[in-house]
């Protein structure tokens, strides 16, 4: 009797492994749908693709608990690019060819995006860009952008140098193809704004010190500073030299407590754009309940990164790349299925209300193929007291 149960037991497992994991189906019968990631998941930026990794997965959990998309579950692959421009292609590549892989969030980064979009254009690849900054989306036909537009953001910084009343700006920033837009954005607007452009000072990665810089713009009234790793050395040489002037992002990526570490106190009044951050505003009861419901279950998941000099704290996560799966999950629902080019044609038209996305902002690509518009872009500065390190949101 009991060779009989076990005999059965053995037989039904068999059966359930040839009806989901041999046909590689799950149990309802359909095939995983596949989310892959390519990002920095080592090297310096890691903490950008971990980041991104984790809110992806987190809304990915979300979903299959739900019943999943299509009625399919979810599973994510990741292929990390480290900061090897080579390597991304090489993953875009993969993953482009990949039939169960429907939706691509990266390559981070404007130079790899930029060398990997045509692989993605050709296999008609859904892709989202929660880490490319420069260039625009309204020309392809697959690739949407979940970050704030270089565009609107040095738009929204020059309104606010504006109302300062600043006569001239600087700026210090990487010499790659975004510090080359953001010169060439200033060198547009500025005027406008009634501001005097004193030029571009390009770094090189291999700076020990932004000092030099720093002195050719010393009697400026303001300057920009990188959203990249080297933004945060410019923070330390203006705090250094003494320096009286208004220090505002050209991008977000300041809201990274790296900049908070890497500057220390110099850091403090500093101001960049970004869509909704509401982390470092401490009062939960004021954040947007699709926001805090995804920074929670992030929190709960993965915790929090802390800065060991600073104790400056940030969420294990980036809710704009969540807003990808979030998006593309709707235009799959609107479009009855994950035909790429009717999903496309559905993420033109979605208008996500603010309230309900990862990130706290609304989601409305249209033909641009922008998640986020300039109403979507706030201005934040970091600050300081006794209960250590915050961000105010100021008036727009």
């Amino acid at each position: 009797m009991h060779k009989s149960t076990v005999g059965i037991v053995v037989l039904s497992v068999a059966v359930a492994l040839t009806a989901t994991g041999c046909s590689g189906k799950e149990a309802g019968g359909k095939p995983p749908i596949k989310i892959g990631i390519i990002g920095p998941m080592s090297g310096p930026l890691a903490v950008l693709g971990i980041s991104q990794q984790n809110s992806i997965q987190v809304e990915i959990d979300r979903l299959n608990a739900a019943g999943g998309i299509d009625g399919a579950q979810l599973q994510l692959v990741t292929r990390d690019s480290g900061l090897d421009p080579g390597k991304a292609v090489q993953a875009a590549t993969e993953l482009a060819g990949d039939q169960q892989i429907k939706l691509v969030v990266g390559p981070s980064l404007t130079a790899f995006y930029n060398a990997a979009k045509g692989v993605f254009e050709q296999n008609k690849k859904i892709n989202c860009q929660p880490g490319v900054a420069s260039g625009s989306f309204a020309e392809l036909g697959y690739g949407f952008r979940s970050q704030d537009a270089t565009e609107l953001d040095v738009a929204k910084a020059l309104g606010y140098l504006k109302s300062k009343g600043a006569k001239n700006v600087g700026l210090i920033y990487e010499g790659d193809d975004t510090g080359k837009s953001v010169d060439a954005i200033l060198a547009k607007e500025a005027a406008g704004a009634g501001l005097t452009y004193l030029g571009f000072q390009s770094t090189r990665p291999d700076d020990q010190s932004h000092s030099a810089y720093m002195d050719a713009f010393k009697d400026a009234e303001a300057i920009f500073y990188s959203s990249n790793v080297g933004g945060a050395k410019t923070l330390a040489a203006a705090g250094a030299a003494g320096y009286k002037g208004i220090l505002i992002g050209a991008g977000s990526g300041a809201q990274n407590i790296s900049f908070i570490e890497g500057a220390g106190d110099a850091a403090r009044g500093i101001v960049f754009p970004a869509p909704n951050y509401q982390y470092p505003t401490r009062d939960r009861e004021q954040w947007r309940p699709g926001y805090r419901k995804h920074i929670e279950a992030v929190e709960q998941k993965y915790g929090v990164n802390t800065g060991p000099k600073t104790g400056a704290t940030s969420p294990k996560g980036t809710a704009l790349a969540a807003d990808c799966v979030f998006a593309y999950a709707e235009a799959v629902k609107a479009a009855g299925g994950t035909d790429p080019d009717k999903v496309a044609a559905a993420m033109e038209k979605l208008d996500l209300a603010a309230d309900t996305t990862p990130s706290g902002n609304a989601i409305k690509p249209g033909q641009a193929h922008e998640f986020y518009g300039e109403q979507d872009i706030r201005l934040y500065q970091w600050d300081k007291d006794d209960k250590g390190w915050f961000t105010r949101e100021l008036p727009n």
